[in-house]
């Protein structure tokens, strides 16, 4: 038995110029993300039975690999050539459609897990590479490369897509009382709104590329995931916070919503504790809202007030790694 962990992840910076739509028309994306320890566990055990059992949130049990309808396991088992019949099952320590990159790290984790089982080891770029272009371009979701990458990776890293669809690969690096004091500012918020990002990313990807509206706004995210990296790499907090709240603000003038209005009440109400600054994570119009401050007590207070519930969160610096083999 194979059982591989794969980080979520928040992202800290560039959230949107990783679509190909954008990198590919605009000379290239950038982001920067951090993985954190909240993860997918793969577990892959060979199947007595000569058939696929599948559980994740259905159970599956098929005799083929293209009888398999999860979209991402039957294409990740045909790229991989499926070593035989396998009992695949999925736990995570957060739902999907919260905003954190379950889609990618999924992917991510079932290459790693089936990697470790076929004993062909591969790096953390090449597990990442596989995901996303499954993702991407097999399956043709409209998604980025951010979530493959970082969780994959792990960290507080750096991401430039370029047009080539080469991806350079860069951990932001801290002294180690700015590493401290940055991840003890963070605080993680639950809506308690699930929703599929796949319709607001289907809309930003047609225009990312062509739509000048779009393409403006998502240049200016692109240069506040340089500020924000920059910041981070020189221990300065508070402006990074700041970063934060500057693409809330894009983002929130990018994809008007009546979900983006709730989000902005609240996190109004968060900086107004004094926090540095915060956004909502994802695509999806809901999920968690990180915040950066140095006041956590009065921060928590305002979210309880309107009825978010905290999520403790540390950096998970491992990326994708396999548990357990046996």
């Amino acid at each position: 038995m194979i059982i591989s962990r794969t980080p979520l992840r928040i992202s800290l910076g560039g959230g949107g110029t990783d679509l190909p739509s954008f990198y590919r028309s605009h000379g290239s994306g950038f982001l920067v993300a951090a993985a954190i320890d909240k993860h997918i566990y793969i577990a892959i055990h060979r199947n007595f039975e000569d058939r696929y059992l599948l559980k994740y949130s259905e159970i599956e049990n098929v005799a083929k690999v293209s009888e398999i309808r999860h979209p991402m396991i039957r294409a990740v088992l045909e790229r991989l050539d499926s070593p035989g019949a396998l009992e695949v099952t999925s736990i995570a320590d957060i739902p999907a459609g919260t905003g954190l990159g379950s889609s990618g790290s999924f992917g991510v984790g079932l290459v790693r897990a089936l990697s470790s089982y076929s004993r062909d080891p591969r790096s953390a770029q090449e597990i990442a590479a596989i995901a996303s272009d499954i993702e991407i371009n097999v399956l043709n979701e409209p998604v980025g490369k951010q979530d493959q990458y970082i969780a994959a990776c792990g960290g507080i890293t750096a991401f430039e897509f370029r047009s080539d669809e080469s991806v350079s690969v860069t951990p932001i690096v801290m002294r180690e009382a700015d590493r401290r004091d940055f991840e003890r500012s963070l605080m993680l918020f639950y809506t308690g709104i699930r929703r599929s990002a796949s319709e607001e990313l289907k809309t930003l990807a047609r225009g990312a590329g062509t739509t000048k509206a779009i393409v403006d706004n998502l240049e200016s995210v692109r240069k506040a995931g340089y500020i924000a990296a920059e910041a981070l790499a020189n221990g300065e907090v508070e402006g990074f916070g700041r970063m934060l709240t500057r693409q809330w603000e894009l983002k929130y003038h990018r994809q008007p919503s009546l979900v983006h209005d709730e989000m902005d009440v609240i996190i109004q109400k968060g900086l107004a504790t004094g926090a540095f600054g915060g956004k909502l994570i994802g695509a999806g119009g809901g999920g968690f809202l990180l915040f950066s401050t140095d006041h956590p007590a009065k921060l928590r207070l305002a979210m309880e007030e309107n009825g978010l519930q905290e999520v403790p969160i540390a950096i998970d610096y491992e990326g994708t790694t396999t548990l357990r083999a046996w």
